[in-house]
């Protein structure tokens, strides 16, 4: 028999027994007719046993589900009790079907399993479901879709009026060709589209749909229908919450950057694009500093983030100069923040850098403006003394003179008056010269420097004071090259020379003549000219700090006043310069004037 089939009689020992049945129940190999079928199979339930029973009294067919353990193996039997007649129809025993249901029973709990979790799905994710009969020409849908559009449980869909659903326009038209198109060629869809309730409200939704096909006929659609309208209206503001962010990061006066731990740009604005000379955004992300730093700035740079990132401690304000690639430098005032996740791991840095190169220059130049401002006072207030104390000198001297020539009488000594009245005169116009080239060496601060042949001015000089040096026997050596030149103001250059020759023959050595030695060479930007004469030599511990002082006395020869070095060391301050000496009473002095070859 191709079925598992036993008889068994009213004793329920087992008559007649299919090769089918042994086999099912490992009992090919035995001989189990005469046996009772309850003692070979003992696992059979209680349902069985009184389905077995109740068969035996003529009762019904009766059916139940019986577990078998094969080798670990469950299974599943459904056997199937009906009562055996002889031809009398007297009940002589039973007939037993058995069929493994195993395979069926576990697609039925399988099935069971995909119920439960698309209802699960469909109520968390708010996802129906529907489906078209084309047969039947009825559409249907569950209550999940009803629900995202708003209907009563007892609403009638129709294709016509699940399309008038969809929102007049772009979602309409695109649903609308889309069922068109799975109709006619059998493309499925899946669209993000905008519907209208029944109660007038919009929501986002997407709508996917597949055709049904038999033997290549067109039999129906089914598809989903999900509602993510809170998803799309969080998404649309997290995107202009982005936008928000994005627009004010971009346009902060300040450059910002977020690097990630191995130091690389993960996120920039168009500040800092702009100070590397770049357009866009994908040329920085993912590179470091040391790609567009000098290799000092980039290490530097590194290791504040290391530091950041390691110590979990903010960098604020740090003040740094920043050299790029192509040389160009820029002062920043940085800060710099860990970035944590929500596990508080560090993930990154936080930058914020401030170009303060403009504040910088302003501060140098504000400091320039105070060191200039306070020697210009130091100067005015050493010219207002001088003015007030030589102008009233001479204007004594003058009141004296004059009441000494009101009151004499006698001619002789009235001529004499007369005389000394004119050198007093001679005096006051000599003092208001010098007065009067200082002033000029302050207020002229415009005058541009230009090259200046060194040996031009020199033969200028000496011919200029060539009566001078005869009258004292004085010899120049000048060993300073014909192409030599400085760069200064041509006005000044002159006049420097010639208060620093002249002082050297003024106050030569009675014992020798004067011997003038003129040399020069350049180091580390300046031009020096040495003046070294062999005259009477200045005590520098004594009088050194009167030198270069206005009308100040810088030798025991009281006639030593220093009003010609003290214009000329202006002279030189003024077109950025120095000047330094070196002395030894009785052997002479050298004069190293520095002359800054700078613009």
């Amino acid at each position: 028999m191709p079925k598992a089939t036993v008889f068994v009689n009213n004793r329920s020992e087992i008559v007649y027994v299919s090769d089918k049945w042994l086999e099912e129940f490992n009992f090919s190999n035995q001989d189990v007719t005469g046996k009772k079928i309850l003692a070979l199979e003992n696992r059979i339930s209680k349902e069985g046993r009184q389905a077995l029973k109740a068969c035996l009294q003529g009762e019904n067919q009766k059916k139940t589900i019986e577990r078998s353990l094969f080798i670990s193996l469950e299974k599943q039997f459904e056997w199937t009790y009906s009562t055996w007649y002889d031809e009398a129809e007297n009940i002589i025993g039973a007939i037993i079907h058995s069929e493994d249901i195993t395979q069926l029973k576990q697609t039925e709990l399988q099935l069971e399993k995909q119920k439960v979790l698309l209802h699960e799905t469909s109520e968390n994710g708010n996802i129906g479901h529907w489906e078209y009969d084309a047969v039947q020409d009825k559409v249907t849908w569950c209550k999940r879709t009803k629900a995202i559009h708003e209907v009563p449980p007892d609403f009638e869909p129709t294709i016509e009026n699940g399309i008038n659903f969809y929102k007049l326009g772009y979602s309409r038209n695109t649903i609308s060709m889309a069922v068109d198109r799975a109709m006619r060629d059998g493309t499925p869809w899946k669209e993000k589209l905008q519907i209208t309730t029944s109660n007038g409200t919009e929501k986002w939704v997407i709508a996917a749909g597949k055709p049904l096909f038999n033997d290549n006929k067109f039999i129906g659609l089914i598809g989903t229908f999900q509602n993510i309208n809170e998803h799309v209206i969080s998404e649309n503001r997290t995107k202009e919450s982005q936008h928000l962010l994005r627009t004010l990061i971009d346009n902060l006066p300040l450059n910002v950057f977020m690097k990630d731990v191995q130091s690389k740009k993960v996120l920039v604005n168009k500040h800092e694009l702009q100070f590397y000379g770049l357009e866009h955004e994908h040329e920085i992300i993912g590179k470091d500093d040391f790609a567009f730093m000098d290799h000092n700035s980039a290490l530097r740079s590194h290791e504040e983030d290391r530091y950041v990132m390691t110590t979990l401690k903010p960098m604020l304000d740090q003040e740094n100069e920043i050299t790029q690639k192509n040389g160009k430098s820029i002062t920043f005032l940085t800060s710099k923040i860990p970035l944590m996740n929500d596990a508080d791991e560090v993930i990154g840095i936080i930058g914020f850098s401030l170009d303060i190169s403009n504040i910088k220059q302003k501060e140098e130049e504000l400091k320039n403006l105070i060191n200039v401002t306070s020697l210009q006072n130091k100067k005015l207030i050493n010219f207002a003394h001088i003015v007030s104390h030589n102008l009233r000198s001479h204007t004594a001297n003058f009141s004296m003179l004059l009441d000494f020539l009101v009151e004499e009488n006698d001619e002789t000594e009235k001529e004499t008056i007369i005389g000394m009245l004119t050198h007093a005169s001679d005096n006051l116009l000599e003092t208001l010269e010098n007065l009067n080239e200082v002033v000029a060496i302050s207020s002229n601060v415009n005058l541009e420097k230009e090259p200046v042949n060194i040996n031009e001015k020199i033969r200028s000089i000496e011919q200029n004071l060539s009566v001078f040096l005869k009258n004292y026997d004085a010899k120049i050596i000048n060993s300073i090259s014909n192409a030599a030149s400085i760069n200064a103001i041509p006005a000044y250059i002159e006049s420097i020379f010639m208060n620093f020759i002249t002082n050297a023959v003024k106050y030569s050595s009675p014992e020798r003549k004067p011997v003038i030695k003129l040399s020069s060479t350049n180091k580390n930007g300046y031009t020096i000219v040495s003046i070294e004469d062999n005259g009477l030599g200045i005590d520098l511990k004594k009088y050194g700090s009167k030198l270069f002082g206005m009308y100040k006395t810088f030798h025991p020869n009281k006639d030593a006043k220093g009003m010609g070095l003290y214009i000329a060391k202006n002279q030189i301050e003024a077109m950025g310069g120095k000047v330094m000496v070196c002395s030894e009473v009785g052997k002479g002095t050298i004069f190293n004037i520095y002359f800054n070859e700078k613009n």
